[in-house]
């Protein structure tokens, strides 16, 4: 059915829904708002399995702003980070405006008073984060008695944050006559096990496989000494002009590095969990409108970050699991348009390498500065990448 679909139209939105998603040019939907739109539009719980970068929040946000002009209930979003959810309630807000939908994000890291004020004008939509949420539910500022559609964004990468107990909760708090969308980039057992706790038979909706990356990215790992990181990034920077996002594998690395590309002249930036909310606005702010060219970031930006026009990301040191590699060089090739991807690694990654490329499935090009160490168990100690949604990930995460 879906393969017969071109357009928005053809998919039992409302009018003036339509009209919206005219306003912003938006006419031809995504493969995975293809498939999910007509099935949440008739109330169905979903469970999606998608990418970031696929056009998911349209894919429930459609249906849930037609939902809720019908009702007086409201509709709540969680989302892993504050960059992802200001994102979410962003569209949302474009979308809604004409409607007269108001929208409100409950986000750490700003003033919580400032969300007060957004609750007291009754939001139809609210986007929150995890624990803000919990905090606004402890506090009594907010309730979810009148929840009728709720959406787990991004929910792999909630549990690997180690926000389960925090999403039962708020799972447990709002009606059981719901509509529940999740939507994730894999299907680990704990999510399995939400949809049977908490889902009334969902439908699975899957419009690629973990694993899968945008065909017109072009991958390259460069073998090097591990003192060379900066030198071969410098060689990088002038052989391309556009948009450059540089990960790194800490905050601090984040830091140093971003201040050591400034001292030689470049417009870099950084984002990761050591800034506050305001400074991770501004630096994707001026990384989205050019005034820097260079974004260093932790892992904190490898999902959900919606900027366009990137025409390069380097892994300036390969990440600890090989699904963050696939979800960092998804923030190029998107909307159709091509990129490229490079990676570095050292000597003794070279089964690094091979875990990434049975993920993928596929070989990628090896440019080698210095030859692999051939028996790396005889040759000291090394670094092993962890295998896809091992359950010990709080400890990572708290190094963004």
């Amino acid at each position: 059915m879906t393969d017969t679909i071109n357009k928005f139209s053809d998919l039992g939105i409302s009018p003036n829904i339509l009209k919206a998603l005219e306003k912003l040019a938006l006419e031809i939907p995504t493969p995975i708002q293809a498939k999910t739109i007509p099935a949440a539009l008739s109330g169905q719980d979903i469970i999606g399995i998608a990418q970031t970068g696929t056009g998911k929040t349209l894919a429930f946000g459609i249906p849930m702003l037609q939902h809720l002009g019908k009702t007086v209930g409201i509709g709540l979003v969680i989302a892993p980070t504050r960059e992802l959810a200001l994102q979410v309630e962003d569209s949302l807000r474009k979308i809604g405006a004409s409607l007269g939908v108001k929208t409100a994000a409950l986000i750490g890291g700003e003033a919580i008073e400032r969300q007060l004020v957004k609750l007291r004008r009754n939001p139809h939509v609210v986007v929150a984060t995890p624990g803000r949420l919990i905090d606004h539910l402890k506090r009594r500022t907010f309730k979810l008695d009148k929840v009728e559609v709720l959406v787990l964004d991004e929910a792999d990468m909630m549990l690997d944050l180690g926000f389960a107990p925090q999403i039962k909760e708020i799972l447990t708090q709002t009606p059981s006559e719901r509509q529940t969308m999740l939507f994730s980039a894999t299907m680990p057992s704990a999510i399995v096990k939400i949809a049977a706790n908490y889902m009334k038979l969902p439908v699975s909706i899957e419009v690629a496989p973990p694993g899968t990356t945008a065909a017109q990215i072009d991958q390259e790992i460069f073998i090097i000494k591990d003192e060379e990181r900066l030198h071969h990034l410098q060689d990088i920077l002038k052989q391309y002009d556009g948009s450059v996002l540089v990960f790194v594998r800490t905050k601090h690395g984040a830091r140093a590095l971003a201040l050591k590309l400034r001292s030689l002249g470049h417009k870099a930036t950084e984002i990761h969990s050591n800034l506050s909310l305001s400074q991770r606005r501004a630096s994707l702010n001026n990384f989205k409108s050019k005034a820097a060219r260079i974004l260093v970031a932790t892992d904190v930006a490898a999902r959900g970050l919606d900027i366009s026009g990137i025409e390069l990301v380097v892994n300036y040191n390969l990440p600890d699991s090989s699904e963050d590699y696939v979800h960092r060089i998804g923030r190029t090739a998107r909307a159709g348009q091509s990129g490229k991807a490079i990676s570095f690694a050292t000597a003794r990654e070279q089964r690094d390498i091979q875990t990434i490329e049975r993920l993928i499935k596929k070989s990628i090009k090896l440019t080698k500065f210095v030859p692999f160490i051939q028996d790396t168990l005889k040759s000291g100690p090394r670094r092993t990448m962890r295998k896809p949604f091992r359950k010990t990930y709080t400890r990572r995460y708290a190094r963004r």
